[in-house]
C-alpha cells in the first residue's frame, strides 16, 4: 500500500541520515497508527529511534539528541511529525 511504502522511505532517509554517527545499532520503529488523527498532527510520521553510536561517548543526552535532531531537521514537522529517542553509548 502507499502509505507503507511512505513509511519505508521515510524509515530509510531516516537510516541514510544517521550513517555519520556510524550506528553499532540502529532501530526505527514508525509508530504513526498510533496517532492517527490526533490534535496538531499535520501528517507527519511519528517515529522511535533506538540508536548506539561510539560517538555519544562524552556526550549527555541533550547533545545526543541535537547531534540526531540536526540531521533530521528538514524532515520536521512535515515528513516527520514526532520522534523519540534513546541515544546510547554500546556496550564494551
Amino acid at each position: 500500500s502507499t502509505s507503507l511504502k511512505r513509511d519505508k522511505m521515510t524509515e530509510n532517509i531516516i537510516r541514510e541520515r544517521l550513517n555519520f554517527l556510524s550506528p553499532k545499532k540502529l532501530e526505527i520503529i514508525n509508530e504513526s497508527h498510533l496517532h492517527k488523527g490526533h490534535a496538531g498532527n499535520n501528517g507527519g510520521e511519528h517515529f522511535k529511534i533506538r540508536i548506539q553510536s561510539l560517538l555519544f561517548q562524552g556526550k549527555n543526552m541533550v547533545e545526543r539528541h541535537k547531534m540526531i535532531y540536526k540531521a533530521l531537521n528538514d524532515l520536521i514537522p512535515q515528513t516527520i511529525h514526532a520522534i523519540s529517542i534513546k541515544a546510547e553509548v554500546p556496550e564494551d
